[in-house]
């Protein structure tokens, strides 16, 4: 955790569109940067809540080294709010409301290398679970370690982070799957962030020669169930550079709406083909 800065002031993060004004001490929206003396503090560094090892398929990256797996990580904290999330209750902790411990770069890039000798099928670090951006640094520090001794970097997120954030990240990722929650920006809103920023970190990504880009958009009944949506969110996607692979997954009932059904089958798969008439890589996924 680091922060220079003047006691007793209000300060700025500049992490991601909340830009959230912090008093002395505050936690910001995400519940993983503080206002330490006056400067934005990146408190969340380091600290895990979750290690596995996991195949790729999992992040989901169905075009990626297929075959292989990653040691996965997250911590806690997240800059969105979704009333469907699948994974809140680390996503919507903070550091008091959820087991974790610290694991640096050198000790995570270590690990990774340990299970690396143990499985050749094990290629490298995926920052995954939570919401990875709201302590990007983490992600910076160890994609460098990671590089250099031969492993690979993904990132999974919701892309929600200030252009500057994704701009550093860009050439240290290997991989990544980002959220596109839906095509509206109504739909956003309700989660509390914007579409526009989304897909500002989606097409920067795209530009990335080496990073491969997927993409994932969960389907809520009733939210971001319609047909027209998904043609203008696969058509958007087309128009991007590389050759980006969209999965359309289904919602399970969970967190603020646990009492919500589960998208109907037939609804996945019939979106699945909207989506293919403009992308030629299109995956179900959850059915």
């Amino acid at each position: 955790m680091k922060g220079e800065g003047t006691p007793g002031v209000i300060a700025t993060c500049d992490v991601c569109p909340h830009r959230c004004r912090l008093e002395p001490g505050a936690l910001g929206a995400c519940r993983a940067r503080r206002n330490v003396d006056g400067s934005v503090a990146y408190e969340a560094y380091g600290r895990l809540t979750s290690i596995a090892i996991d195949p790729v398929e999992k992040k989901p990256l169905a075009r990626w080294m297929p075959g292989s797996r990653v040691l996965s990580v997250g911590g806690y904290g997240c800059n969105l709010h979704c009333p469907f999330c699948q994974n809140w209750r680390i996503s919507q902790a903070g550091s008091d409301d959820v087991p974790w411990r610290e694991v640096g770069p050198d000790d995570l890039v270590a690990l990774a290398m340990r299970e690396r000798d143990l499985d050749p099928h094990m290629v490298g670090i995926a920052f995954t679970y939570n919401e990875p951006l709201v302590c990007w640094e983490y992600v910076r520090d160890c994609s460098h370690l990671a590089h250099r001794s031969g492993l690979k970097t993904v990132l999974v997120s919701n892309g929600y982070a200030e252009p500057g954030v994704v701009d550093e990240l860009a050439p240290l990722l290997d991989a990544a799957n980002i959220d596109l929650k839906s095509f509206s920006p109504d739909f956003y809103r309700r989660c509390g962030g914007d579409l526009d920023t989304v897909r500002g970190t989606i097409r920067r990504l795209s530009e990335e020669r080496t990073c491969h880009l997927e993409v994932t958009t969960l389907i809520v009944p009733d939210m971001n169930d319609g047909a027209g949506e998904m043609d203008d969110l696969a058509g958007w996607l087309a128009s991007l550079p590389g050759d980006i692979t969209l999965h359309v997954t289904r919602f399970f009932p969970n967190w603020r709406m646990s009492d919500a059904s589960p998208t109907p089958v037939p609804t996945v798969r019939h979106l699945a083909e909207v989506a293919r008439r403009r992308l030629p890589h299109v995956f179900v996924g959850n059915c």
